[in-house]
C-alpha cells in the first residue's frame, strides 16, 4: 500500500474532510489510523504508513514533536482493536483450546472499542497544546488562529471532498472487500489476506502506476524479513505457551490468584494490571500465546465472557505497543520523527491515559464488547 500510493491518497482525504476543523489535524490522524487498522491488523505497520506524512503535518499545526510522534504512535494501536485484526485471529485460534471463540464474533466485538479508542485519543490531542508554559501557549495561539484563518479561507468544497474520495475510493474499498468477503463466506480470513495483497498490487500497478515491476523485488525482500522475524517470536512463544498448558502451570497460576479473591471485580483489576505490566515487556502475538491459556479459565471461572475479555486482552496489549521499554509503535514513531525514545514515551503519556480510561470501561461494561456480535448473532 505504501508503494502503490494507496497510503498517501486515504490521508488526502481524510485531510479534505476534517482538517479544516479546529484541531482537525489531529482528527486526520486518528482517520487515517482508523482506515488502516480496517486494512493492515497491525499497529507498528499502521504507524510506518502514516507517520511520514502525518507528524509533520502535526507540527506544522502547532503540536510539539514528541506530543505529534506520541499521537501517531498511539492512533496505530488501533491497527490491532479495528476488524480485520491479527490479534484476535491469534486469540481466537489459543482460545480454542478451552471454549470455542470464533474469529468473526472477535472481529466484531473490536468495532465499538475501537471507536471508543479513536474518539478518547481525539479528546486527548485537545489538552495538549494546553498544558504548554504560558508563553509556548500564546505561541500556540497565534498558529492556531493563523492555521484557522487559513483553513477557513480553504474549507473544501463538495467538488473538492468527491474528487479527493473518488482518489482514495480504491483504498477504501479494501476493507469493504475483506470484511465482505469474510462474513460473505467467499473466502478465509487468511485468504482474505492474499486477497488484499493481490488487489493492492493491481492498484498500484494497473490504476495509481505509482509503482512498477522493479518495486517488487524489494517489497518482497521486505515482506519476508517481516515475516520471518514474526514467525521466530511466534514460534518461541508456541513453545513455551504449550510447556505451561503441559505442566499445568495455568492451572496453579489460576489457583493462586482465586485464592487471593473470588469476586469478579478484583480479578479483573488484578489481570487487567498483569495485562499492562506485561504489554510493557512482550509484543501482542507473543504475550497472547503466552497469557490466554493461563488467564482464560480463570476468566470463565469468575464469569467472565470469553469475548469480552478477547477484548480486554487485545486492548490491554495495543496500549503496550505504546509503553516503553518494548513499545514497538514507539519505536517505530521514534525512527519516523527523529525524537529519541524517552521524548516519545513522554509524549504519549496524554493518549495513554486516556487508551487506559477506554479500557477499564471495556473491563467492567460487558455490552461494549458484546452487543453488536448478539445483535448479528454473531
Amino acid at each position: 500500500m505504501e508503494y502503490a500510493g494507496i497510503s498517501k491518497r486515504l490521508i488526502d482525504f481524510a485531510n479534505v474532510c476534517v482538517s479544516h476543523r479546529k484541531n482537525g489535524i489531529a482528527i486526520v490522524t486518528v482517520m487515517a489510523a482508523l482506515f488502516f487498522a480496517a486494512i493492515s491488523g497491525s499497529g507498528p505497520a499502521t504507524v510506518a504508513a502514516t507517520g511520514g506524512i502525518l507528524i509533520p503535518a502535526l507540527v506544522k499545526n502547532g503540536f510539539p514533536k514528541p506530543q505529534a510522534a506520541g499521537l501517531v504512535a498511539s492512533s496505530g494501536s488501533i491497527g490491532i482493536i479495528i476488524p480485520p485484526s491479527i490479534a484476535f485471529i491469534v486469540y481466537a485460534v489459543v482460545a480454542s483450546d478451552t471454549i470455542p471463540v470464533t474469529i468473526s464474533r472477535m472481529f466484531i466485538a473490536g468495532i465499538i472499542p475501537g471507536l471508543l479508542f479513536a474518539i478518547a485519543l481525539v479528546i486527548a490531542s485537545y489538552f495538549v497544546i494546553s498544558k504548554k508554559t504560558k508563553s509556548e501557549k500564546n505561541a500556540a495561539s497565534t498558529i492556531e488562529e493563523g492555521v484557522e484563518e487559513k483553513n477557513k479561507a480553504k474549507k473544501p468544497s463538495f467538488k473538492e471532498v468527491i474528487k479527493a474520495f473518488y482518489q482514495a475510493l480504491w483504498g477504501i474499498l479494501i476493507p469493504v472487500i475483506i470484511i465482505g468477503g469474510i462474513y460473505g463466506g467467499v473466502f478465509t480470513p487468511t485468504e482474505a489476506a492474499v486477497v488484499a495483497v493481490f488487489y493492492s498490487l493491481f492498484v498500484g500497478l494497473a490504476v495509481y502506476r505509482d509503482m512498477g515491476l522493479k518495486d517488487l523485488p524489494k517489497i518482497f525482500i521486505d515482506a519476508s524479513l517481516q515475516t520471518a522475524v514474526i514467525m521466530i517470536i511466534v514460534g518461541a512463544a508456541s513453545v513455551l505457551a504449550y510447556v505451561v498448558t503441559t505442566e499445568n502451570m495455568a492451572q496453579n497460576i489460576s489457583n493462586a490468584m482465586l485464592s487471593i479473591s473470588d469476586n469478579k471485580i478484583i480479578i479483573l483489576l488484578i489481570v487487567t494490571l498483569i495485562l499492562l505490566i506485561i504489554g510493557c515487556f512482550i509484543d501482542a502475538i507473543s504475550a497472547l500465546y503466552l497469557l490466554v491459556p493461563i488467564l482464560l479459565p480463570i476468566m470463565l471461572e469468575v464469569g467472565v465472557d470469553p469475548t469480552t475479555f478477547g477484548v480486554l486482552i487485545t486492548v490491554s496489549l495495543a496500549i503496550g505497543l505504546i509503553t516503553p521499554p518494548v513499545g514497538l509503535n514507539l519505536f517505530v514513531a521514534s525512527g519516523i520523527s527523529n525524537q529519541s525514545l524517552k521524548d516519545v514515551s513522554i509524549g504519549v503519556l496524554p493518549f495513554l491515559i486516556a487508551s487506559i480510561i477506554v479500557l477499564l470501561f471495556i473491563a467492567f461494561v460487558p455490552s461494549l464488547s458484546n452487543w453488536l456480535p448478539n445483535v448479528m448473532n454473531m
